[in-house]
Formats: C-alpha cells, sequence, structure tokens
C-alpha cells in the first residue's frame, strides 16, 4: 500500500491539452474512483500514472517517491486493463503467475502466490484451464489474479467492467469492494459509469475537459456538488434543474417559478440555509437544483405530513422500476422527475400532490453555473 500524490500534472499531444494542470492526493488504502464523460481526460490520467504516457509537466509521487520519469516496471504498480490481455496459449495458472516469472520470483514462491489468488477470488477450479474457456467474468478475474499475485504498492483499474453484461457487472463490483476491504490496497480506478463510483470509492474525482472539478467523499460529491456539471453527471436520474427567480429580503428568501399556469409557483428557501447571503441576489435568475428523491408524494390518510412544500400537477410518465416508480411531471417551463414508493397509485394524466424538501435542495448561479447555496 501508498500513498498516491499528483502535483500540476499535464499532458499534451502536440497543441492539444489533455491533462490541465491536476492535483490530487489519496492516503495509503484509499479507493479513488476518475468518473467523467468520454475525453475528459480520465484514461490519460491513468495511464500518466502507470507510466505508460510521459506527462508533459508536472509530478506524480507514491509513497512520496517521485515516480515521474520511472518506466512501469520500476513504479510498482499493477494494471487491469479494459480488455482483460490474457496470454491466449496460457492457462489460468500461467497467466495469473507469468509477471512474477518474468520478476525471477522464485518457483515455489510463485506457486504459493497464485494458490493465494485464486483462492481469493474463488478460481482455483479454472487453473488448468485457457482463456478462450472462460466467461467473461472469470477473465476479468484472472485478470485481477495476475494484479493480485504481484502485491504493488498501487493498483490500477482502466474500466475493468465495461465489457460484462449488466448482472455480471453488479456482481464483480460487489467482489471488487469486498477485495478492497479485505486487502486494504490503494486503488485508483477508472469508469464512466458513476453507479460504481458511487458504490465502490473513497473519494470520487469527476473529471471534465482534463480538468478535475471536485474531489471527494460519494456523499459529498452526490449531495454537496460544486457546480451544475458535477450535480447533473452524478445521480440517475439525474438532477433536475429548474430556473427561477430570487426574491426577499434577509433571512426570508423565496424562488418564484413561472409556469404555463395562471399562478407562479413559489418555494420557501430554508432560512438557516444562508438565506441572509441569497438576499443581496434577490431579482437574480438562479438555477434550483433536486433530485428525485427530493420529492415525495402526499399522503392525506396521515394526520402528520412529511417536511416539505405542497406542489401538485399533472402526471406526463409514469415508469415502475420495481423498487420505486420515477414521474415525469411539469415544473416551471420544462418537466421534473420524482421517485416515489412502489406504492403510489397513479396513471398518466391524473393529477398527483407532492412535497418538495427544500432543506436537500441546491442553488446555482445561472450564468457561471456554480453552486451559491
Amino acid at each position: 500500500m501508498a500513498a498516491l500524490d499528483i502535483e500540476q500534472v499535464r499532458k499534451e499531444f502536440g497543441r492539444e491539452r489533455v491533462l490541465k494542470d491536476v492535483s490530487l492526493s489519496i492516503e495509503s488504502g484509499q479507493f479513488l474512483i476518475l468518473v467523467g464523460p468520454s475525453g475528459c481526460g480520465k484514461s490519460t490520467l491513468m495511464n500518466a500514472i502507470a507510466g505508460l504516457e510521459p506527462v508533459t509537466s508536472g509530478r506524480i509521487l507514491i509513497d512520496g517517491e517521485d515516480v515521474t520519469h520511472r518506466t512501469p516496471a520500476e513504479r510498482d504498480i499493477a494494471m487491469v486493463f479494459q480488455s482483460y490481455a490474457l496470454y491466449p496459449s496460457m492457462t489460468v495458472r500461467q497467466n495469473i503467475s507469468f509477471g512474477l516469472e518474468m520478476r525471477k520470483v522464485p518457483k515455489a514462491e510463485r506457486e504459493q502466490a497464485v494458490e493465494r489468488v485464486a483462492d481469493l477470488l474463488q478460481i482455483s477450479h479454472l487453473l488448468k484451464r485457457k482463456p478462450a474457456q472462460l466467461s467473461g467474468g472469470q477473465r476479468q478475474r484472472v485478470a485481477m489474479g495476475r494484479a493480485l499475485a504481484r502485491e504493488p504498492k498501487v493498483y490500477l483499474f482502466d474500466e475493468p467492467l465495461s465489457n460484462l453484461d449488466a448482472k455480471l457487472r453488479v456482481d464483480m463490483r460487489t467482489e471488487i469492494k469486498k477485495l478492497h476491504q479485505r486487502l486494504g490496497t490503494t486503488i485508483v480506478y477508472v469508469t464512466h459509469d458513476q453507479v460504481e463510483a458511487m458504490t465502490l470509492a473513497d473519494k470520487i474525482a469527476v473529471m471534465r475537459d482534463g480538468h478535475i472539478l471536485q474531489l471527494g467523499s460519494p456523499d459529498e460529491v452526490y449531495n454537496n456538488p460544486v457546480d451544475m456539471f458535477v450535480a447533473g453527471f452524478m445521480g440517475s436520474p439525474s438532477m433536475n434543474f429548474i430556473k427561477a427567480t430570487l426574491e426577499g429580503g434577509k433571512g426570508a428568501c423565496q424562488l418564484r417559478i413561472a409556469t404555463p399556469e395562471e399562478a407562479d409557483l413559489v418555494l420557501p428557501w430554508p432560512s438557516a440555509r444562508g438565506a441572509d447571503e441569497l438576499a443581496e441576489r434577490a431579482g437574480q435568475t438562479v438555477i434550483l437544483g433536486l433530485r428525485p428523491e427530493h420529492f415525495s408524494e402526499e399522503d392525506e390518510r396521515l394526520t402528520s405530513q412529511a417536511e416539505g412544500t405542497l406542489l401538485t400537477a399533472c402526471v406526463s410518465v409514469v415508469e415502475p422500476t420495481g423498487a420505486d416508480i420515477l414521474l415525469r411531471l411539469p415544473l416551471g417551463q420544462g418537466e421534473v422527475t420524482a421517485r416515489v414508493g412502489p406504492k403510489c397509485a397513479i396513471t398518466a394524466g391524473e393529477r398527483l400532490a407532492l412535497r418538495v424538501d427544500m432543506d436537500r435542495a441546491v442553488l446555482f448561479d445561472a450564468d457561471s453555473e456554480h453552486r451559491i447555496a
């Protein structure tokens, strides 16, 4: 295990700057996930950490040692690729032990390492098979086993589950989580799947256009996004964004949302959440961010209702998912997604009363898209 520090790393391909002064640090034993849309630079950053791509400027330190100009073999890292990268002519046992053999590890130690990781990954019964005889999930376990046999300072995973079907991807995600909990290894993991990021990571780095927009725990990134891009990228379904006008004075702010109907919708902003500071923006257009779970169904049978502001709207689309129901309904000049319980008896075209939990809402500047509350 080792701490990883990336200091002002820049990577240029000709005139194109792919990484733009990226800096981040993770402690020994932490699980860091790099997420972002295609082309944001996350795989390039991973390759730079591995030594597969030389950086234009900046430093990479593993366990306090500057490895910026060292070869991949000198960095003491192990990498699991999206394509598995197994040798088709070798058995599972040979694939796992090959790296150790190249490092001239004694045969007895190699055999011991193979048995250890095979038992850990539950592939002992596959050791005599070749990759062509394995399923996608089994191949991925072998690729992981080859990395684990090395016991390096840092493990790098480059979208290792993207070639698997949905159910197997969930199963393998659980196995990777268990593996990290057992071994306490330092892991850097690249994915475009924000569900993987939320379930696996100790820290998430959200990237866009070669920059790290936010680095924090899954809870911080999800509940306290720094801007609209992070808020919209993390979460499924993504956060709803509603244009509103900020009104009021100190201690009593509200958001006025223009609607196609006669009366505007007015949502009070909680006084405990910086209402005094927001008063300086009175009259400005802002963007209200509400996640689907910030809506809850109003139940007239209950004597005491959940806290929040009540709104009613005509439901346009009902999407049952089993565990819950997603509703599409108009709010402001567009539509929003609300997540309600599976017992909500509603059909498209009916009106529904919902509570809005403004204590969990967030506000963004309409021009810069940065969070303001």
